[in-house]
């Protein structure tokens, strides 16, 4: 989605805080990284009414809340939104329990129960990207792909346990 007229409303790095997160299972960890990878490689991120960009994303809990810190490419800090997590945990109790069944039949289920898992495991990214643009609104303009990848990432700090 970036180009040379939108370089500057994107993602340059991704970070989770490393206190709010444990070491997942080897499906968690790949989810991770790639949900990383993948923003950085395709991105629309920014500020309203902020001229500036690209940005540096550092996910983390505190206080039982998401905290979502941005900063200036060069580290300068812009803002901290700090978001109650209570309109997410039905999604993501609702996509722990679909994650953990579509992992199990990955290597054990049909090719037609994997593919009926994992439609419903997209419904609910779905569902949990558009809450989290709902949840953002005024406060930060991204796209559906980076609010997809951001809710893996929001999901990776509950991994802890």
């Amino acid at each position: 989605m970036a180009s040379a007229g939108n370089e500057r409303c994107r993602l340059v790095a991704v970070t989770l805080d490393e206190a709010s997160i444990g070491r997942g299972n080897p499906d968690q960890e790949h989810e991770r990284a790639i949900a990383i990878y993948d923003i950085l490689e395709e991105n629309f991120f920014a500020l309203p009414h902020y001229d500036g960009g690209p940005y540096l994303l550092h996910i983390g809990l505190v206080e039982k809340k998401l905290c979502l810190e941005i900063k200036a490419q060069d580290g300068t800090p812009l803002v901290t939104h700090h978001l109650s997590l209570t309109p997410f945990r039905r999604t993501i109790r609702d996509y722990e329990m679909i994650c953990d069944s579509y992992y199990k039949a990955i290597r054990e289920a049909s090719a037609t129960q994997i593919e009926a898992i994992d439609m419903g495991r997209r419904g609910l990214h779905n569902e949990a990207a558009e809450l989290l643009m709902k949840r953002l609104e005024g406060k930060v303009i991204l796209d559906f792909d980076t609010a997809r990848r951001i809710f893996t990432l929001i999901f990776a700090l509950h991994w802890k346990g």
